[in-house]
């Protein structure tokens, strides 16, 4: 009885954390519209701070999987929140000091703390369901949390910035002091919470058993097929994720001189949190079905959706809109721009079903695996660089195509890429 409950509050503070890690992440969005305006930045640089909150995954994925080997779960949540903190801090005087340097400095810590948590929060989710199923299953729900933060950060700072003609990163202030009050708080209840240690636990149980190199750990978890095609795969998910709403919201703001459609902050800000809004939906729909629906029969109907989605959003003409009446204070916006935004009910599960598909038989190099995948989270900072590249030589339209390739792949990793490598005798 003491043992369950102590995974129920385990599994609510990764619930919490996957909470932290969205809110954070998705202030990178509206303050791309605001370095925009502030600093003259083009497509390409206005995600320069999305992208350096994403390339420390690169920097941080491994030494967050050795950390999280070596130091365990709690150890490494804890370390990962003082670092959101001063990430945000950093945010913070930048807007003070008003330099776009100081604001990528600041991105790019918050990147350092949210691959961490990134690191903790999936395979111990994965761990607590027993894997398979049920660890999907409770990625998906954890998610759902992490939907509704995204959800929430658009829209919030996009009212707060007001006229995009004038915003400024100080605007974005409130957010940026909930952000650290959030950090501050999870930083207390991590410290006072017992949270379960399974791995550390094996490892004091074989304590004669010589452990394996950083080199020799990676060379073994790559020995996995399904790992090796599924961080490519994480890879390209990240920055569909990221790409469809980010670049939306550019087009939505930007004026008609610059190929945009000229939207209000505030309600562009209000479609791009129904973007996250339909995640949320569709991690809820994930978690409830996720026991029942295998990862790879997940990923191929909504890999399949997505793609008709973005292709139907590249072909509609602007003349076709809709009224989204009381959603959006009765915004009228071309259609293309709702099968992009439909999108995250197909994107919402991928996450889950991809890191399941990937993990799939690893065993002791799961946390190594963890660690690997987060590396490849830099995609969500880089595919979205090079989509507002095509924007600004192209038009925002075509830029989704190269989310249509990256969906391509995802798909054909489910089909054929996804098998687990059998286990040697």
């Amino acid at each position: 009885m003491s043992n369950k409950k102590s995974n129920v509050l385990a599994i609510g503070i990764m619930f919490f954390l996957f909470a932290m890690i969205s809110f954070v992440t998705g202030l990178q969005n509206p303050m791309g519209v605001i370095v925009k305006t502030q600093f003259g930045a083009t497509n390409a640089m206005s995600q320069l701070g999305n992208l350096a909150n994403f390339i420390a995954y690169a920097f941080m994925g491994l030494p967050a999987g050795f950390i999280l080997k070596k130091y365990g779960y709690k150890i490494t949540a804890l370390a990962a929140v003082a670092v959101g903190f001063i990430g945000v801090f950093v945010s913070f005087i930048s807007g003070v000091v008003e330099l776009f340097p100081v604001y990528l400095i600041g991105a790019f810590i918050s990147g350092f703390s949210m691959c961490m948590l990134n690191t903790v929060v999936n395979p111990m989710l994965n761990t607590l369901g027993g894997g398979g199923n049920k660890g999907n299953q409770l990625i998906q729900l954890g998610g759902s949390l992490n939907s509704l933060a995204a959800t929430i950060v658009p829209v919030f700072v996009g009212y707060l910035m007001g006229d995009v003609a004038s915003a400024r990163i100080s605007d974005a202030n409130p957010a940026l002091f909930i952000a650290m009050a959030i950090f501050a708080l999870a930083f207390v209840i991590i410290f006072f919470s017992a949270i379960p240690e399974p791995e550390l636990e094996a490892a004091k149980a074989a304590p004669a058993k010589e452990s394996e190199g950083v080199v020799a750990s990676v060379k073994g978890a790559l020995s996995h097929n399904n790992l090796l095609f599924g961080i490519i795969a994480i890879f390209v998910y990240v920055g569909v994720e990221v790409g469809i709403p980010n670049i939306a919201n550019l087009y939505m703001t930007s004026g008609a001189e610059h190929g945009g459609l000229g939207i209000a902050t505030g309600t562009a800000g209000t479609i791009v949190g129904l973007y996250w809004l339909l995640m949320l939906c569709g991690r809820l729909v994930g978690g409830a079905l996720g026991g029942k629906i295998s990862s790879k029969h997940m990923m191929t109907g909504v890999s399949s959706v997505a793609i008709l989605l973005v292709i139907l959003g590249i072909f509609i003409p602007e003349s076709a809109v809709i009224s989204l009446g009381a959603l959006a204070d009765g915004a009228v916006v071309p259609v293309k721009i709702l099968c992009f935004v439909l999108c995250g009910l197909c994107t919402s599960v991928m996450w889950g079903s991809i890191f399941n598909l990937a993990v799939e038989g690893l065993g002791k190099y799961t946390s190594i695996a963890s660690g690997v995948f987060m590396v490849m989270v830099c995609g969500g900072g880089i595919l979205p660089y090079f989509q507002g590249l095509l924007a600004d030589v192209t038009s925002f339209v075509s830029s989704y195509w190269l989310i249509v390739v990256a969906l391509g792949y995802m798909l054909c990793y489910t089909l054929f890429l996804s098998k687990p490598t059998p286990e040697e005798e």
